[in-house]
């Protein structure tokens, strides 16, 4: 199964949020339902981007980090922001 680390960010709180999951397009819903805890008070979430892993372990390590770089920092060293 091939996992996918994503980034979301919510307006509502001015934060990011990073996860990683094998379908993509069912957690972003989940996340925009309010099905998971954290999340749930920063509906609507949008996709910023994502990072196709090829195993769940490749994607741990990719979560991991940019949890530790920042979220925000790990995206403008990237120049995706």
């Amino acid at each position: 199964m091939n996992y996918v680390v994503y980034i979301l960010f919510s307006e509502t709180l001015q934060k990011y949020y990073v996860g990683q999951m094998g379908d993509l397009a069912k957690r972003v819903e989940d996340h925009n339902k309010g099905k998971a805890n954290f999340t749930s008070k920063g509906i609507p979430w949008q996709l910023v981007h994502y990072f196709p892993c090829t195993n769940r372990s490749e994607a741990t390590q990719l979560e991991t980090s940019i949890k530790k770089r920042g979220i925000k920092r790990y995206l403008q060293d990237r120049n995706f922001l």
